[in-house]
Formats: C-alpha cells, structure tokens, sequence
C-alpha cells in the first residue's frame, strides 16, 4: 500500500480531504496554487477561504443543511467542528468568523508533518498517484482542459456572484433594527425596512444600474445565487417574495397588530465576522459595477452613510460531468484511484463541498487498504446528493444544494405526512442519522 498521495485544491473539500487522510497516516501533498496564481474571487492566502457568505446555513437537523452536517459530523468532519468553534451569532444558521474560520483550518494543516503544502498549479491528471482533485469551481483553465481530454467530456460553465460586505458602525439604527423573522432564536439579523415609495426607489436604481461585463462566457446562473439583479428582472415585486420579504419582520419600536406586516420590503444584513463589526447584506449577490452598487445600497433606508468594505463580484465557475466521470463512491469510472470532491462536481454549497471532500477522502483511504469502498443509500442527505449528481439519465447537471426535494420518500402514511411536515421531517433525519451511524461502524472496522 502506497503511503503518499495527492489532494489539488486547498479550498474547503481540499481542506477536509487533506486533514483526514493526514489523521489516517498517509504523506498528504497538498497542492495549491494561491497565491501564486489567484482566481479573482479569493482575498487571502488562507486555505478554505469562505468567498461568499460567510453561512453555512441552518443549524437544525430537521433541515437539509443541519442534517447534513450532522451526518458529516458523524463521519468525522473537522471543518465543521472548527466552524462551531468559530461560530458567530446567526439565529438558527451556522455563520462563522470568516477569518478566524480559516486561520484555524491552516493553524491544523500547518500542524501536520505529512502535509506538504505545495503553491503550485496542477495542470495534468497523474493516475500513478492516488488523488484527490478538489480544486473548486475556479478550477485553473490547464486543469479543466485536461479532465476534458482525459474524460471526453466538455466542462459546464455558470456564474456565481458575491454579496457586498459593510461596516456594522456606519448603519443608522434609528431606522434599522435588530430581529430575527417570527422572533425565532435571538436577534440577531439587522434588518433595513423599506415603505412602498422606497422600495421603488431602490427598484428602480437596481434595474437601471449598469453591470460588469461577462467576459468570455454565456451566463448560466444557479439559481440558489442568483444575482439580485437577475432576480429583479423577473418583475418588480420578485424581490419582495425573495431576499426582500418583509413576512415575520416585526420592529418593536412600533405598536402594530402582530400578524400583518409592518413594512413593504426588508433588507437583512448578517454578522460577517467574530468581532461584530462587519455584515453582509443577505442574498444581495451581484455583478453591477461598484460606483452601482455604492449607490444602489446608500439608497436603502439606514445605509445612506454605509461603509463598503468589499463590493460583490461575480465569476465564472466550472463542473464536471459528474454523471459520466464518476461513481457513487467518488472516484472515477476511468481511474479508480483518482477522486473528486467539492463544487467540482456539482454540488453548490459550502457545507456540500466539505462533505463530498470527506466522502472522498474515506472511500481513498479504503481504496488504498483494499477495502470495499462505501456508497450512501439516498435516505441520508449526503448519499441524496452523490446520488444527484452521479446520476447517468440527467439531460444537463446542473449544480445542487442540499434540499430535501433529493432524498428518498417516506414509506409511513403520505397523506398524514404531508399535513405534518415537521413530523415527516423528524422521520427522515431519524432515518438518515441511523443510517450514517451504521456506515460509520462499517468505517471503523
């Protein structure tokens, strides 16, 4: 058995690859190329840097993305564990210190003496060397073009964008104010309220704000990151059913009947970091020129004097044809010791690419030790997932979240689950966490 092998890509799946194969005793070269090479989303040198939100979504396990995790936890993830470490308050999510998140990850890679880090770019699959690439969707262009010659297969391309950050000392708070929707948790959203006439406003600044060009690529956007302008295309009250809801925001400044609405539309903005002195405005990824987007956020009711500590950008993302390079397992139909992990292979998310990159590295580590490796029934949100994505009959993959749309029916009662969705969820994070922890002993053995 082989005691060396390759991770490409220091993001999140790499980050998580690497440590597990590290604890299981194997010399880890960890290729990176930042910085040497950047991409033009990322800001530091750090691995597992969080480019977008700085949320890992809910922490409930009766939700796609807490069971998720949970099921991740079990398997031994030590991202996730890192990011309840360096969690900040977010209501019923797990937002992380953006920075704090990182420098821990790298604290635990710069710790390991079988990791050699390596700032160099990968351009040419080696299937001498068990690997596993997990180089995200800002994959370089030498790397992409040789998975397609290795593969037969083209690469997909989408974009992705990237909310604004600002200043939480520069916000008005005789107008803002602290909730979390329905009361729910603590407060811990700042939440812009807009009247009607102000919400026109706003509106029409978005849709005749002027947009940073696309470069070479045909945009095809995710819809689970759709820039607000996009979205506010769609029509003029779009937003207002969307990250702009005004539903279970109640300021309580105000005496009002509890269950109407209190305003015409509500900007959130979310804790960014450990201290509390940055937030990102939730679901307000985009791709409008800077002066744009000064303008169009200053225009929101209790940011006219915001400070802007990072504008959002958008960039185009690559994935593989998962369906036709990969097996249930992660590793890939042509080279049975060459993995992949991450947003790479169509999963959209970041507690998704820390579990694929966890999925692969225990099916390498059982590889190299000749054993069996291990597939996910679909009744766990993670095998739901590689399931998706590694299914032969899509017409075009395109990227996923976790969600509960994925995981296998229920055979209990429809009719009465479909009445009761907290019960039917209840059943269904039962059922997977049962099955994880069955896979887990298989693991162990």
């Amino acid at each position: 058995m082989t005691n060396k092998v390759r991770v490409i890509g220091a993001g999140l799946a790499g980050s998580e690859a690497a440590i597990y194969l590290s604890n299981k005793g194997y010399v880890v070269d960890l290729i990176e190329m930042r910085p040497k090479y950047t991409t033009g989303a990322h800001t530091s040198d750090y691995p597992a840097e969080l480019v977008c939100s700085n949320s890992l979504g809910s922490s409930d396990i009766l939700s796609a993305s807490g069971l998720l995790k949970q099921e991740a936890l079990i398997l031994g993830s030590t991202l996730f564990k890192i990011a309840q470490k360096c969690a900040v308050p977010s209501g019923n999510s797990l937002s992380v210190d953006r920075f704090g998140f990182c420098k821990e990850i790298k604290e635990i890679i710069d710790s390991k003496p079988n990791i050699n880090i390596i700032n160099e770019k990968y351009e040419k699959i080696d299937p001498d060397i068990p690997t596993i690439i997990a180089t995200g969707p800002l994959s370089a262009k030498e790397l992409a073009q040789d998975i397609k010659e290795n593969f037969g297969e083209e690469n997909f391309h989408f974009f992705d964008a990237i909310a604004p950050i600002i200043e939480k000392d520069t916000i008005n708070f005789d107008k803002a104010f602290w909730a979390s929707r329905w009361d729910k948790g603590s407060a811990d959203f700042i939440n812009c309220p807009m009247n009607k006439e102000e919400y026109e406003n706003f509106y029409n600044i978005l849709i005749n704000a002027q947009k940073a060009p696309l470069h070479d690529f045909e945009a095809q956007f995710f819809e689970g990151c759709m820039p607000i302008e996009v979205m506010a295309s769609r029509g003029i009250d779009t937003l207002r059913f969307g990250p702009m809801k005004p539903v279970g925001l109640f300021d309580k400044r105000i005496k009002t009947e509890f269950k109407k609405n209190q305003f015409y539309a509500v900007v959130q903005l979310r804790q960014d970091d450990k201290l509390a002195n940055l937030y990102n405005l939730v679901g307000f990824q985009t791709n409008l020129k800077w002066g744009e987007q000064k303008r169009l956020i200053q225009a929101i009711p209790g940011l006219e004097n915001a400070s802007i500590i990072r504008y959002g950008v958008m960039h185009a993302n690559t994935f593989i044809n998962s369906p036709k390079i990969l097996n249930k397992s992660l590793n890939t139909k042509k080279y049975e010791n060459i993995f992949f992990a991450g947003q790479l292979t169509g999963v959209e998310g970041y507690c998704e690419s820390i579990s694929t990159g966890l999925f692969a590295a225990i099916n390498l580590d059982r590889f190299l030790k000749q054993k069996e490796l291990i597939t996910l029934d679909n009744t766990t949100m993670l095998g739901a997932l590689i399931d998706y994505i590694t299914f032969e009959n899509h017409k075009k993959l395109q990227p996923i979240n976790s969600n509960w749309g994925i995981v296998k029916e229920l055979n209990e009662d429809k009719k009465k689950l479909k009445k009761d969705k907290n019960l039917k969820n209840q059943l269904r994070s039962s059922r997977a966490l049962e099955e994880i922890k069955r896979i887990k002993e298989i693991i162990e053995e």
